[in-house]
């Protein structure tokens, strides 16, 4: 089995924003000349996460619209009043979905369902530079 790693630079714009990982994702396997295995897509920092959604501009607004429901931007956390940065509730909305995701691929290709894309959330309250971290482990 060989393990590879690469990596996806990305500049975000913070409070929710949504990137589809999906293409990049392929042209990082495509590189790499794996035939099956797995990816291991990961961000680094606690106000990112990856999931899978379906990418089209109704749920690009859903997904915000729901975490904004569920941990207001607009509250006070308790991690505000030891950081005073006021990113307590991007915190939680990233632990929610977690930092990490792991697709199977076959013959050098994703195993998604035909709607489904590999996305990064960034909740922050601010711009970030985002660096993605994919291993991919298989033959």
């Amino acid at each position: 089995m060989n393990v590879k790693t690469s990596s996806i630079s990305l500049e975000t714009k913070g409070y929710g924003h949504i990137i589809d990982l999906t293409e990049n994702l392929d042209r990082i396997l495509k590189k790499e000349g794996l035939s099956r295995g797995a990816a291991l897509v990961f961000v680094p920092g606690s106000t990112g996460a990856v999931t899978t959604i379906e990418y089209e501009p109704g749920l690009l607004k859903d997904l915000p619209e729901f975490f904004e429901k569920i941990l207001p931007s607009d509250k006070s956390y308790h991690h505000d009043l030891t950081w005073h940065d006021g990113n307590g509730y991007a915190h939680l909305r990233a632990a929610l979905l977690g930092p990490d995701l792991w697709v199977p691929f076959e013959k050098g290709k994703l195993l998604l369902g035909t709607w489904q894309q590999v996305v990064l959330l960034d909740f922050d309250n601010r711009p970030r530079k985002r660096k993605i971290i994919v291993q991919l482990f298989g033959e």
